[in-house]
């Protein structure tokens, strides 16, 4: 089993910026790569990022290239999305999610483990 526990939600203005991290304890090692998902009420849960844990293979939503970076500290087994430029379109709560996948997938059927989710509100 792997544990997930997302932080770093909140309140920001149209323009700013948040980091989540994700901390992931138990049997991590069984986790070829992590991602963030998120879901905005009334509508599905969508992928956003995902990176390879043991490489430097990353993978983004269009929606968020170029604003989003997800990062990985193998040596504190945390998961990071720092979010710039935010947008009131990026209200959701967020996810971070753990696949057994050898390939990065865009599919939350692709993950096994699951947070329980971090709020973000962006303000117009």
């Amino acid at each position: 089993q792997v544990q997930l526990v997302e932080s770093g939600g909140g309140l920001v203005q149209d323009g700013g910026s948040l980091r989540l991290s994700c901390a992931a304890s138990g049997r991590t090692f069984s986790s070829a790569s992590m991602g963030w998902f998120r879901q905005a009420p009334g509508k599905e849960r969508e992928f956003v990022a995902a990176i390879r844990w043991s490489g430097a293979s990353t993978r983004y939503a269009d929606s968020v290239k170029g604003r989003f970076t997800i990062s990985r500290d193998n040596a504190k087994n945390t998961l990071y999305l720092q979010m710039n430029s935010l947008k009131p379109e990026d209200t959701a709560v967020y996810y971070c999610a753990a696949s057994k996948l050898s390939y990065i997938g865009t599919y939350y059927g692709n993950y096994n483990y699951w947070g329980q989710g971090t709020q973000v509100t962006v303000s117009s």
